[in-house]
């Protein structure tokens, strides 16, 4: 239909770590340069939700490819210490 305006949903990873001084930051490893920060997990979600379209615009702005994805792996390792 002329007019109707179709939206895609994309999927990103995102990194959330604590501040020192209180907050949290968010990142989008996928997306360099892609980062926000919030009060709260919730004020950091939806502050990096936002940061993801306005870059999203910028690359259809410039005409520019999304990054290719990357894999993001976290996990936990045991250590000794004497």
């Amino acid at each position: 239909m002329k007019g109707e305006i179709h939206s895609k949903h994309l999927s990103f990873s995102v990194t959330y770590e604590a501040a020192p001084e209180g907050g949290y930051v968010a990142f989008v490893a996928s997306l360099p340069g892609c980062h926000s920060q919030g009060e709260t997990l919730e004020e950091a979600e939806k502050n990096i939700k936002e940061a993801i379209t306005l870059y999203l615009e910028s690359l259809t702005d410039h005409q520019e490819s999304l990054p290719p994805d990357r894999r993001i792996l976290q996990g936990i390792v045991e250590v000794a210490v004497s």
